[in-house]
């Protein structure tokens, strides 16, 4: 009932909702596409990410996350898609060299979190990444090719998030093929003395 999918992180599987959850993870490790894990903040999605990752063939890779809400725009931008030699912009900017999360988690695994507080410029640049598989970096004209696999989680209700302009249609249409919905621990009670 209990599977390790991280340092210090669990995968508990013991009530029938949580049992039909790993079921679905596990099928959809096996299928090389975006998946969209949605919850409420605190139900596990990035457990059930790791999850994911862990059953997959990109599981001998690193498995990279990037808060979305945590980072200003710009910092968020270069977490991503690296720094180009023209990315100088701030002075937190020029600490960070590189390449960013999208280049060096080559044939592993991308959690972006909390997707609705990512700017829109930048979900439409992923968007685009997600249909193409590269990217040029400003500051470089040679584009990098991306072979990482993308999850994305988020808490909100997005289709409230779509109607207020919060996430990008495109984005969330390259995003959505598979949703994985996480129950709260009221739904799975049981859980909690195991927890």
């Amino acid at each position: 009932d209990i599977e390790v999918v991280g340092e210090d992180e669990f995968f508990l599987s013991f009530t029938p909702l949580t049992q039909q959850l790993r079921a679905q993870a596990e099928l959809l490790a096996q299928a090389d596409v975006p998946v969209l894990i949605l919850g409420e903040a605190g139900t596990g999605k990035g457990t059930v990410a790791r999850l994911i990752h862990q059953m997959s063939v990109y599981s001998g890779f690193d498995f990279l996350r990037v808060n979305c809400a945590e980072m200003p725009a710009d910092l968020l931008e270069i977490e991503l898609f690296g720094k180009g030699s023209n990315d100088l912009k701030s002075p937190q900017a020029a600490t960070r060299t590189g390449r960013g999360k999208l280049e060096t988690g080559q044939k592993g695994t991308l959690l972006l979190d909390e997707i609705t507080q990512m700017p829109l410029t930048l979900q439409s640049r992923l968007a685009k990444v997600l249909q193409d598989k590269r990217f040029v970096r400003s500051g470089d004209p040679k584009p990098v090719d991306v072979h990482v696999r993308v999850l994305a989680a988020s808490s909100d209700k997005l289709d409230r998030a779509l109607a207020e302009k919060r996430l990008d249609a495109d984005f969330y249409y390259r995003l959505s093929a598979f949703t994985v919905h996480v129950p709260a621990l009221r739904q799975r009670k049981e859980e909690i003395k195991l927890l």
